[in-house]
C-alpha cells in the first residue's frame, strides 16, 4: 500500500502516522503545497492523507495552491479513494463535499478530551476505539456534517470533531499523531495564539508538560488506522 500526504506548511506533518506507516511498510509520497503544486495519477497511490495548516479552506487569494488542491481532493473522493483529512485536512474534505466550513464558537487548542458518539461506537473504523480519549487540538475553524455523512465524535468546545462519508472519507479535527516534536514545532510558529485568553486555550508551560505520556495517544491513532485499512481492504479498495 502506498500513501500519499498533502503538507501545507513544513511544520504540520504526518508524524506519528510516518513511524506507523515505516513499521507497516507502506509507502509513503507527499505533495508539499508551500514549495510546489503537483499531484499524483490516482493510480499512484491507495490513500490519500491531508494534513492541517493555519490557513483556513476560503483563503484562496493568499493562497493559490488551495484551489487545485480543492479539485484534486474531489476527484480522490469521487474517484473512490479512501482518504482521511486532519485539522484543516477535514475542513478541506467537509468543502469538497459540500459541507460549510465557518468559525467555531471557541478557538481550541491544548490537549483535550474527544468522545465518540453512538454512531461512532458503532462505526466499523471507529468502534475498537475508546469511547472517549485525549487528542491535542489547535484550531479556530468548524465544519458541518456532509450530507450523507456521519458524526462520529464530539468534544466541549467543538460539537462536530470527526466525520465518515461513504465508509472511506474520514475527517478528524483533532490530532492523534502529533508527537512532542511535532507540537513543539506549532508553537514555535503559531505561538501568537496561545497569548489569548481563553478557557479551551491552554498555556504553553501546559501544552509542552515535559512528563506528558504520548504512548496511549498513539495507541488510539494505531487502532483507528490499523482498523481503517483493514476495512479499505476488505472493501477492495486497497
Amino acid at each position: 500500500m502506498k500513501i500519499h500526504y498533502l503538507l501545507h506548511v513544513p511544520f504540520e506533518t504526518p508524524a506519528a502516522i510516518n513511524k506507523w506507516a515505516d513499521e507497516r511498510g507502506y509507502g509513503q509520497s507527499y505533495t508539499r503545497l508551500y514549495e510546489q503544486v503537483s499531484f499524483p495519477d490516482t493510480d499512484q497511490y491507495d490513500l490519500l492523507v491531508v494534513m492541517g495548516g493555519p490557513m483556513g479552506v476560503h483563503d484562496e487569494q493568499e493562497y493559490s495552491w488551495l484551489a487545485p488542491e480543492k479539485e484534486f481532493i474531489s476527484q480522490a473522493i469521487n474517484g473512490g479513494k479512501p482518504v482521511i483529512g486532519i485539522c484543516l485536512g477535514a475542513q478541506l474534505l467537509a468543502h469538497s463535499l459540500g459541507a460549510r466550513v465557518m468559525k467555531n464558537r471557541f478557538k481550541e487548542i491544548g490537549f483535550f478530551q474527544v468522545a465518540l458518539t453512538p454512531i461512532g461506537w458503532n462505526s466499523p473504523i471507529f468502534k475498537a476505539l475508546p469511547g472517549v480519549f485525549d487528542a491535542f487540538h489547535w484550531h479556530g475553524d468548524t465544519f458541518q456534517i456532509p450530507e450523507k455523512g456521519y458524526h462520529i465524535a464530539s468534544s466541549e468546545a467543538c460539537p462536530n470533531q470527526a466525520f465518515v462519508y461513504d465508509d472511506r472519507v474520514v475527517g478528524l479535527q483533532f490530532h492523534i499523531e502529533s508527537t512532542r516534536d511535532s507540537i513543539e514545532a506549532l508553537v514555535k510558529n503559531c505561538g501568537d495564539e496561545l497569548r489569548e485568553e481563553d478557557h479551551y486555550i491552554q498555556k504553553p508551560d501546559v501544552i509542552l508538560d515535559e512528563n506528558r505520556d504520548f504512548d496511549q495517544m498513539h495507541s488510539v491513532l494505531y487502532t483507528f488506522l490499523d482498523s481503517f485499512v483493514d476495512f479499505q481492504k476488505e472493501k477492495g479498495r486497497i
